[in-house]
């Protein structure tokens, strides 16, 4: 008897030893990184490279605001692609996010991108695992996007803008591939305050009381923070998930911006990379974009231009008017307002990386994604009741554009009736079908853009949706702009979905925005009943969320079961087929006697600290070549033997390369550089120089340099 007592005493012993390591397998806890036992081995196999993808610096539309008069003009700082690509040691299953200073991503953008990494990596990167997510900033150039909606105000398909994109984003993920090495993830989140407002705030009201009450404010505070460091600790990367619109920089900007979140990144490099110069250097810091569909980084709030006084709260009016509503932000001006809000999110990101308590990730890589027709998804809400997604359509207040920046003519935010001359525009160009409308209500339609064939589909029908999982984080990528609201309805089907079928009850979701297509806005049902600029840009009519909500409970349940996924239907390659209307450059030359990259302006003798040194040049047109991995500009200190070191190149938030045409006909064109010297800037000589290509009559492209003189900075 006292045998077999022994006996069931060491099963049960044996039991809890066993259950207590699968417990812990599946409930890490958090810990201090100093306190880890790297006899464990590191949980992943992980690696981070950064692209350029900085478009044509001139006389290129700029995406975002959808404004023709929005041209660039140059170059305030680069933008770039910021790849992390997570494997699981085990079986190798891998996975790549990457986070683009870009508005947003288009579909044909990831067909390209796919397509090009096959010959370089076989089969190992696919449509599946590879998450291409933009920061959505409104200032960079347009014409990447396959659909015609998106390039109308930029004379149609860009091919500068879009091959750059391509080429930055595989560069980017080449770079990563290349320097996968052993590490370990940590997670972290918390609260940034004082950084984002709801733009939308009466259609946020329409959400349930209840539903409300659970949450502190209209807008989500909460960022979350991935720590990459290697076997021995060291930091390789960042990635910062934070909702906000990068729209700092306004519709009256015209410099190639990766706005406040491309600032960010800016600053958290500079920080890791000490002696590397802005966009180089081995650490790679991604702030990347979440549920910001109706988050806005003005925080001083809509007010009238005229008197100053709040709009009106219901439509973003004064008197009558959308362009007189504008929502200022936090600083003296847009580069000042970009400068706050990049900071906060920077200062917020490097507290979190470098707090001891962090979540440490352990467990499986997945991935899956499908593609749907979100023209024809039924949603069945219980046994008896379901619904139907609608054809692509865009409502009238989406004409009447958002406090970030104001539409034209007569357009309203709030607009559930229409108007009758418009009505009339709209019937010359397409009449919606009864079937569109009545699917579409309370929506007004402006334009049916699901009906609209001509040359080419006008927006899509087939999108992804795509989930990552690393151990206890699952990001949902989500192919357009989801309102606050509708991010956190969907971050709880996912988080329901996956604990579900097992996984711990810590696992974290977080929503990576406008992700691999460009499917415009998702509010929620409540907030689409009110037709502001969100809801009237919920293109699939009103089930739009509760769609999506199926669809991703669905996916990420089968993805943690590791069930067969239908891939669904394959989107349209519309490359082939896109239309360019804008002008190529036909020749640059300069004034009689003038050289290419000679001084017009130059610097003074003598600057101090926090003055801006400004030097003039006689230049070409910057599309002649993009500069990518480049720089049109250089700033340089002499050293004690003679030789100059650059300092900062176009990619710094100290310079700036502004570029414009003096005389069109003879093609004359002149760049202004300009360095704004920061306080801890060394005592020295310096000089600028410009960096540019020109442009013959018969077509061939000659380099040129241009320098100032030298001068001296002291403090």
């Amino acid at each position: 008897m006292a045998a077999l007592t022994n006996f069931v005493a060491f099963v049960v012993l044996a039991l809890s030893l066993f259950l207590a390591v699968q417990a812990r397998n599946r409930h890490r806890p958090s810990l201090d990184y100093e306190d880890r036992n790297e006899e464990d081995g590191p949980n992943y196999l992980i690696g981070v490279g950064r692209g350029d993808v900085t478009g044509p610096a001139a006389e290129v539309n700029m995406m975002g605001y959808a404004n023709p008069s929005q041209q660039s003009s140059g170059i305030h700082f680069r933008q770039f692609s910021r790849a992390f690509i997570v494997m699981d040691p085990q079986n190798t299953t891998r996975t790549v996010f990457v986070s683009v200073d870009c508005a947003m991503i288009s579909q044909i953008l990831k067909i390209e991108v796919v397509k090009k990494l096959k010959p370089l990596f076989g089969n190992a990167y696919n449509e599946s695992n590879v998450c291409l997510s933009s920061i959505h900033t409104h200032s960079g150039p347009a014409g990447f996007l396959q659909y015609v909606l998106f390039d109308v105000t930029s004379l149609g398909f860009v091919r500068e803008s879009f091959d750059a994109l391509v080429d930055g984003i595989v560069a980017s993920i080449q770079r990563a591939h290349d320097n996968v090495v052993p590490g370990d993830i940590y997670l972290n989140q918390g609260e940034l305050q004082d950084a984002n407002i709801n733009r939308s705030p009466t259609a946020y009201l329409n959400n349930p009381e209840a539903e409300r009450a659970k949450y502190d404010g209209n807008t989500d505070k909460n960022m979350v923070v991935l720590k990459f460091v290697d076997q021995h600790g060291a930091g390789m990367g960042m990635i910062s998930w934070f909702a906000v619109h990068c729209t700092s920089m306004n519709f009256t900007n015209g410099l190639i911006s990766g706005d406040n979140k491309g600032y960010a990144s800016l600053l958290f490099e500079a920080d890791m990379n000490t002696d590397s110069l802005a966009g180089q250097g081995s650490f790679v810091a991604a702030f990347a974009q979440s549920n910001e569909g109706d988050v806005s980084p003005n925080t001083r709030g809509p007010h009238c231009q005229d008197t100053g006084l709040p709009c009106d709260l219901e439509t973003s009016t004064c008197n009558g008017k959308s362009e007189l509503c504008v929502s200022p932000g936090p600083g003296v001006d847009m580069i000042d307002s970009t400068r706050i809000i990049g900071e906060k999110q920077y200062s917020k990101a490097k507290e979190l990386y470098n707090a001891d308590m962090q979540v440490e990730l352990s467990g499986p890589v997945q991935f899956a994604l499908q593609f749907v027709d979100m023209s024809d998804v039924t949603v069945h809400f219980n046994s008896s009741y379901s619904a139907k997604t609608c054809k692509p359509a865009m409502g009238y207040s989406f004409a009447a554009g958002t406090t970030d920046g104001p539409g034209s003519f007569d357009f309203t935010q709030g607009d559930t009736d229409g108007n009758p001359f418009w009505n009339l525009i709209r019937n010359i160009i397409k009449r919606p079908s009864a079937e569109e409308e009545a699917c579409h209500a309370p929506k007004p339609i402006l334009l049916p853009t699901g009906e609209m064939t001509f040359p080419y589909a006008w927006q899509p029908d087939i999108v992804d949706i795509q989930l990552l999982r690393w151990g206890q984080l699952v990001v949902a990528a989500v192919p357009g702009e989801f309102s606050t609201m509708s991010g956190r309805r969907l971050r709880d089907t996912v988080q329901r979905a996956v604990l579900s079928k097992g996984l711990p009850d810590d696992t974290e979701v977080v929503i990576a925005g406008l992700s691999n297509t460009y499917a415009d806005y998702i509010t929620t049902y409540e907030e689409y009943q009110v037709q502001r600029y969100e809801g009237a840009s919920t293109i699939y009519g009103p089930h739009t969320l509760a769609a999506f909500q199926q669809l991703y409970s669905q996916l990420a349940q089968d993805m943690v079961m590791e069930e067969a996924i239908d891939v669904g239907p394959s989107p349209p390659n519309l490359l082939s087929r896109q239309l360019s209307f804008l002008p190529p450059v036909v020749m640059d030359t300069t004034p009689l006697f003038r050289h290419f990259g000679e001084v017009i302006d130059d610097a003074g003798s003598t600057y101090h600290t926090g003055e801006t040194v400004s030097v003039r040049f006689h230049s070409a047109h910057p599309r002649n070549n993009l500069q990518l991995d480049g720089t049109f500009l250089t700033v340089e200190r002499k050293k004690d033997d003679g030789t100059f070191e650059v300092v900062h190149n176009d990619a710094s938030w100290d310079t700036m390369f502004k570029w414009k045409r003096t005389n069109p006909v003879l093609g004359y064109s002149e760049a202004t550089v300009t360095w704004t010297i920061s306080p801890d800037t060394p005592s020295g000589t310096y000089r600028i120089r410009h960096f540019g290509h020109s442009k013959n009559l018969l077509g061939e492209i000659t380099p040129f340099v241009g320098s100032s003189r030298q001068f001296t900075v002291s403090a």
